[in-house]
């Protein structure tokens, strides 16, 4: 069962920034594997997950820059808070890949929600 299951109430109604957020939340869902032995592959696939939210910024940072939206300060910020969290709590004395995991989505969803009402205001009529 998926934890972090996409809800068509997220999209902010930009198809590029609509299907990082998909994306985003299926990497936090498939973060943690309880059967790998050792969590083997966690370590690659949070390396994988913030690869894609560096991506995910930049891109959300661009496409937002080009249609005065109000609010780019706080996300640059939410950007910043993002990395600082992260950087806080993968070292070995916090290492739980299910805590992390659940940390990780919980963390994206309310990104999402936290400014999908304001950002489809600005980007549904530029939606390519």
């Amino acid at each position: 069962m998926n934890p972090f299951p996409w809800d068509p109430a997220y999209a902010v109604g930009h198809d590029t920034l609509d299907a990082q957020h998909q994306h985003l939340l299926a990497h936090c869902a498939a973060l943690a594997n309880p059967d790998e032995p050792a969590q083997a592959g966690f370590r690659h696939r949070l390396q994988a997950l913030l690869a894609l939210a560096d991506t995910h910024f930049t891109t959300e940072e661009a496409v937002l820059s080009q249609c005065a939206y109000p609010d780019l300060d706080e996300l640059q910020a939410e950007r910043q808070e993002f990395a600082d969290l992260v950087a806080d709590l993968v070292t070995p004395e916090h290492f739980n890949p299910e805590e992390l995991q659940r940390f990780l989505g919980l963390w994206w969803v309310g990104h999402i929600m936290g400014s999908a009402e304001t950002m489809r205001l600005f980007l549904a009529p530029r939606n390519p």
